[in-house]
């Protein structure tokens, strides 16, 4: 038995509200006196990697993408409607990452939308953005302010847990909280697999998945699998709408010295002004920094595909690749709200947290 949304007038109102902040979201970025906008100016100074662009990039993707009655409904209707509200609601400890802005809405709106409540332990990288949208949500609709607190220190009083950051602190989060249900999350990269066919326009689009938010999100792509003497000229045209980048500081100093250590160390590389391509079998790649590696057949790199998977959080490829998170050309970071991060479904884990 699954939810019809339009009869459940709880869940109905979860819904509008959540929808009502996506218009107040696109709104509120392009005014410093709204609480939103001004936070986001706040934000950079905080944390100079959240720059004005990269705010308003996070808040178009998901005001536009997940917050609207139709994104919204036909995401809920594909689970039991016993999730939307569970019979006993739980309080639900999120620790959110802060490699690009607004990094956890997502765990955010499953908490809420399932009709539990959630303990927010922010990244102090976070600038206060997340902090500004809970409050917007809570304006919108009040019944939300008992169910939102935002963690200062350690956090506690919690009956599940949510937690996302690097490999080493998701080691951690295990051990930490192996007395609880929890849903752990380490550090994964995108990957995108070239035939050498790829168009102008797609090789352009690629280089979205690799440099927006500076490559720092878990969905940008950091790896290229490439055909053996794949020719790099048209995927390098592609990139220079990116060039800009350098002019940042962190950026450009992130690049100067991934140069540097690639020069000392004779490493092979090409260099397109602003970013190195370097041959490396890792698939994770420092700011600046994009690895490669030739394949002798689709085979081999689909091969090498299924023994990283746990590395890879999405792969970006032409439509002939069958892949369950294949995505098309640059459309890595515009996630439907079912493209769950390292694949675990969110609202599985907490509809099952009763049972």
């Amino acid at each position: 038995m699954y939810c019809d949304f339009k009869l459940d007038m709880e869940l109905s109102k979860r819904i509008k509200a959540f929808t009502k902040l996506g218009e107040e979201m696109l709104v509120a970025i392009g005014s410093p006196n709204h609480l939103l906008g001004n936070s986001a100016i706040e934000a950079y100074y905080l944390n100079p990697w959240f720059t004005k662009d990269n705010v308003s990039r996070a808040i178009e993707a998901i005001a536009k993408e997940w917050l609207n009655e139709e994104s919204l409904g036909g995401w809920i209707a594909q689970y039991p409607s016993s999730y939307f509200p569970p019979e006993h609601p739980m309080d639900v400890g999120v620790i959110m990452a802060g490699n690009i802005p607004l990094v956890g809405f997502h765990d955010f709106l499953c908490v809420l939308i399932t009709g539990n409540r959630i303990r927010i332990k922010l990244s102090s990288r976070d600038g206060g953005l997340m902090s500004a949208i809970s409050q917007m949500l809570c304006n919108i609709e009040p019944r939300f302010t008992p169910l939102i607190q935002v963690v200062d220190g350690t956090l506690k009083d919690f009956d599940a847990v949510i937690a996302t950051g690097s490999d080493s602190s998701a080691k951690y989060f295990e051990y930490y909280f192996r007395n609880h249900p929890a849903l752990i999350r380490g550090h994964r990269n995108g990957v995108a697999l070239l035939t050498g066919d790829e168009s102008s326009a797609e090789l352009e689009l690629l280089s979205d998945d690799i440099y927006s938010y500076f490559g720092l999100g878990c969905r940008n792509v950091s790896k290229l699998l490439v055909p053996k003497d794949y020719n790099f000229s048209s995927l390098i045209d592609g990139m220079q709408k990116w060039r800009f980048l350098i002019n940042h500081h962190r950026y450009a100093n992130n690049y100067e010295y991934a140069r540097t250590i690639n020069l000392i160390n004779q490493t092979v590389h090409l260099d397109t002004g602003f970013s190195l391509i370097v041959p490396n079998e890792d698939i994770d790649a420092g700011i600046a920094t994009i690895n490669y590696q030739e394949y002798s057949n689709i085979q081999a790199a689909l091969s090498y595909i299924d023994a990283n998977d746990a590395k890879i959080q999405c792969l970006v490829a032409q439509d002939g690749i069958i892949h369950p998170r294949r995505v098309n050309f640059g459309e890595t970071q515009q996630p439907k709200l079912n493209d769950y991060a390292d694949g675990i479904d969110t609202i599985e884990f907490l509809g099952k947290l009763n049972r």
